[in-house]
């Protein structure tokens, strides 16, 4: 079976500074890969080029054997591929339910001005689209589902981050991107983190994962491949109980670099 998103050679340039240099890698159906490296390094950056926010200076990426290298943002989105930001993008004036229909907009009708005012065109898929949202935050996380119709502002980080989740799998999509979904999360927030990862999995086995990550813990108890990148390069990659022996990787975090991703 082919890989589920096929990155080759993708590079960008920023004037004189390569902030991705030549990173391939590919993510199968159904698996979860973990991208870390030093702050800096450029993980970010390669997010934002999968995801349509920065056309490549070169490479191409593939999607489920669609080309969708520089394509629009919203394009790729509709294609399959959801993601999640370093800071949060939720409607804090919108319900959780409401943020989660939000996000279902490129499969139907409704867009944020619907769920804000509720038109009549559009009340009967608003409330078809209420009662999926809700089934859809409670797959994510029983505490939430009880909290859905509290306003998204008044949630915890930890809270907010699983939202965003939540959001990201309205569009029904091929693959996921979370870009440091642990941050601000204290121990304790971070297994639940990590089951409620785990539990969307097991009900949805064939949708994928990647994740840019800091907190070692929560990597070392994902399942899949982790990649490392560092000045813009892949610098190894495979299983991270080998992958944080690599003398590389340890200079990279231990050396003169930030010790963290």
């Amino acid at each position: 079976m082919s890989a589920l998103l096929e990155v080759d050679q993708l590079s960008i340039r920023f004037g004189g500074l390569v902030a991705v240099n030549e990173v391939s890698f590919t993510v199968g159906h159904g698996e979860i890969r973990c991208i870390i490296g030093p702050n800096g390094a450029g993980k970010s950056t390669l997010f934002n080029l999968i995801s349509g926010i920065y056309p490549p200076s070169a490479g191409t990426v593939r999607l489920d054997g669609l080309d969708i290298t520089g394509m629009a943002a919203h394009r790729v989105a509709a294609a399959g591929i959801a993601r999640t930001f370093q800071s949060s993008r939720l409607f804090n004036e919108l319900t959780l339910i409401d943020n989660v229909v939000v996000g279902m907009h490129a499969r139907t009708r409704t867009g944020v001005l619907d769920a804000l005012f509720r038109p009549r065109r559009s009340r009967a898929e608003l409330d078809g689209a209420a009662d999926e949202a809700g089934r859809i935050i409670r797959s994510v996380s029983e505490e939430l589902y009880r909290r859905r119709h509290s306003m998204a502002g008044s949630l915890p980080q930890a809270d907010r981050r699983r939202l965003e989740i939540a959001r990201a799998l309205a569009s029904q999509p091929k693959l996921i991107m979370l870009d440091e979904p642990s941050s601000g999360m204290d121990d304790r927030d971070t297994d639940a983190l990590i089951r409620d990862i785990g539990a969307v999995m097991a009900e949805q086995p064939k949708l994928s994962f990647i994740l840019i990550e800091h907190d070692m813990r929560l990597v070392a108890a994902l399942p899949g491949q982790v990649m490392v990148i560092d000045y813009g390069r892949k610098i190894a990659e495979g299983p991270f109980a080998e992958v944080r022996l690599v003398p590389r990787v340890q200079e990279a975090y231990l050396g003169s670099r930030a010790a963290h991703a």
